[in-house]
C-alpha cells in the first residue's frame, strides 16, 4: 500500500517541533546517519535551498508549513511519547502537542505496511552509456563480504565504516530492520556488482531538521567500490541514471537530493555532472555538507 502522505504539496515540508521523543536520542540517530556522506567514492546523500527564510513566516524557511494533526492521531502519538518516554508533564495535553512527520523516525504515523520508495526492487534498470545498471537490496548473508570489503578501502574513508565485518553489518542490519525509509542496494553494471547505494527519504529522515525538505524528497548515498571503477566517469553517469531512475519511479518526488561532506571534491563534482546543483553549505551533526539537487522539473536542461 503506498503511504498516503497528508502533505501533498511538492513545496511543502513540516517543520520540526518539540514534543516527541528526546533530542539526545535523534541527533545521535543523525550522527550515525549522516556521518561523513556516502558519495562517489566515498560518502553523499541530501537537499535543497537550506537556510532561506520566508520574509513574513516567522523565520520559517519557504517549504515549510504547520500542520494540525486530528486529535485522535495526537491522542495516539500521545500516548506512544509516553509509553516510550515516561508520563506527559501537565503542559503536554493532546491540545498542544505538535508532531514532526518528517525528521523523526521512531513516530508512530506512518502505517507499517507502507512502502515508502515505491518498491526499489520493481524500479528496473536504467540505461547509460556505460552499460545496464540495476539496484539490488542488499541481502546481508550475500552481500556483507564485498561491502565490507569495499568499506575497507581509502577511498571509502567518508563512510567511517572501516573495520571487522560487523562493523558494516551493525550498519546494513539497522536499515533493514526500520521501515523502509532507506533501502541499502547493491550497483549492479551489465551483470558484475561495482558500487553501493543508499535510497532513502530524506523527508522522513532527522536529515530533514536541517534543511527545508518536500515530501517524497529522495536521498542518494553511492560508494564506487571496485578500484577499476573509480577515475573513469562512472560516479557522475550512474549518479544521473539512477537519480533519473527515482524522479521516473517516483511519481511523487520532484527532486532527487545528495549531501556529501564539502571536503569530499571529486563527490561534489560527480554529482555536478550528473545535473545535480549545489544549493548550499549546511552544518549536520558530523560534517559540513555541499547540498546538491537535481530537480524534476530541469532534469532535461541540466
Amino acid at each position: 500500500m503506498p503511504f498516503a502522505d497528508p502533505t501533498t504539496d511538492p513545496g511543502t515540508a513540516v517543520p520540526v517541533t518539540a514534543g516527541l521523543g528526546s533530542d539526545t536520542g535523534f541527533d545521535a540517530h543523525c550522527a550515525a546517519h549522516c556521518r561523513a556522506g556516502s558519495d562517489v567514492g566515498p560518502r553523499s546523500g541530501a537537499d535543497a535551498d537550506a537556510g532561506e527564510e520566508d520574509a513574513g513566516g516567522g523565520g520559517r524557511g519557504e517549504d515549510t508549513m504547520d500542520l494540525r494533526l486530528p486529535d485522535e492521531l495526537i491522542a495516539l502519538v500521545a500516548d506512544d511519547a509516553s509509553d516510550r518516554h515516561g508520563a506527559r508533564g501537565r503542559d503536554q495535553g493532546a491540545a498542544q502537542l505538535s508532531v514532526s512527520l518528517t525528521a523523526t523516525r521512531d513516530t508512530a504515523v506512518l502505517p507499517p505496511e507502507a512502502d515508502l520508495l515505491d518498491r526499489v526492487a520493481d524500479w528496473g534498470p536504467a540505461h547509460s552509456s556505460a552499460g545496464v545498471f540495476h539496484l539490488v537490496p542488499v541481502h546481508v548473508d550475500r552481500d556483507l563480504p564485498l561491502i565490507s570489503r569495499w568499506m575497507n578501502d581509502p577511498a571509502a574513508a567518508f563512510w567511517e565504516l572501516s573495520g571487522p565485518q560487523n562493523v558494516t553489518e551493525n550498519h546494513l542490519r539497522a536499515q533493514l530492520a526500520d521501515d523502509g525509509r532507506s533501502v541499502p542496494c547493491i550497483g549492479v553494471l551489465d551483470g558484475t556488482p561495482m558500487s553501493y547505494w543508499e535510497i532513502y527519504r530524506a523527508d522522513l529522515d532527522p536529515l530533514a531538521r536541517h534543511y527545508p525538505a518536500r515530501p517524497h524528497d529522495t536521498g542518494l548515498h553511492l560508494l564506487v567500490g571496485a578500484v577499476a571503477d573509480r577515475g573513469r566517469g562512472l560516479g557522475g553517469l550512474l549518479l544521473r541514471a539512477v537519480a533519473d531512475l527515482a524522479l521516473a519511479q517516483r511519481s511523487s518526488c520532484a527532486r532527487v537530493i545528495a549531501e556529501p561532506d564539502i571536503r569530499n571534491t571529486p563527490s561534489i563534482a560527480a554529482f555536478l555532472t550528473a545535473g545535480f546543483r549545489f544549493s548550499a553549505e549546511v552544518d549536520l551533526p558530523a560534517k559540513r555538507a555541499a547540498l546538491m539537487v537535481r530537480d524534476r522539473s530541469l532534469r532535461h536542461l541540466l
